[in-house]
């Protein structure tokens, strides 16, 4: 049976409002609770791959989970005051150099999905940036704290993996973006 013929269960139609902050809101539709973005862009990951063929991977200390992480570049689409109705691609490249210290010359689509389709309604999108230039030092904005890591991309994989055998938390999103790297042309 197609997926999209069934009924999904009776979650109720009224969202209640449980508690409202700057980033995030938890809602209640029937009994089910779960996170929501207050940004209506969703949130978007770079797979970002150096001239040299390194991939780029940042690391930051993360206040949810008391830990440093390694990710890849990502960000809040429409975040910045002024910029509410940007677009994915345009906060991909805007979010890169920011914290890579990279520009590119443009960005490509290639699949978006939920990060937690059991506690958020957030949706990350995974674009692929091309052509890098080295422009500053990265390392975020004023709030962030970010060290950049440059990866060959054969050793990706055994990097991360070594990373969290000294203790960083590693965002599993990681290894589906390593996947994306190598079959872009898949999504062309």
């Amino acid at each position: 049976m197609n997926p999209l013929d069934r009924k999904p269960p009776d979650a109720g139609t009224h969202v209640e409002t449980l508690h409202q902050g700057r980033w995030l809101s938890l809602r209640r539709r029937g009994r089910w609770e779960y996170a929501e973005r207050n940004n209506p862009g969703g949130a978007v990951i770079i797979l970002s791959v150096t001239p040299e063929d390194k991939i780029l991977f940042v690391e930051q200390y993360r206040v949810a989970v008391q830990q440093f992480t390694i990710e890849m570049p990502a960000g809040l689409v429409g975040d910045l005051s002024g910029s509410e109705n940007e677009g994915v691609l345009l906060a991909a490249q805007r979010e890169l150099e920011e914290e890579t210290g990279y520009r590119c010359s443009h960005v490509s689509f290639l699949h978006e999905g939920p990060t937690s389709s059991g506690m958020s309604s957030e949706i990350i999108a995974f674009v692929l940036a091309h052509d890098l230039v080295k422009v500053g030092d990265g390392g975020g904005d004023e709030n962030e704290n970010i060290v950049v890591h440059e990866v060959p991309r054969k050793e990706a994989a055994k990097w991360l993996l070594a990373r969290r055998a000294e203790g960083y938390s590693i965002d599993p999103k990681l290894f589906a973006g390593l996947w994306f790297i190598e079959h872009a042309n898949l999504f062309d």
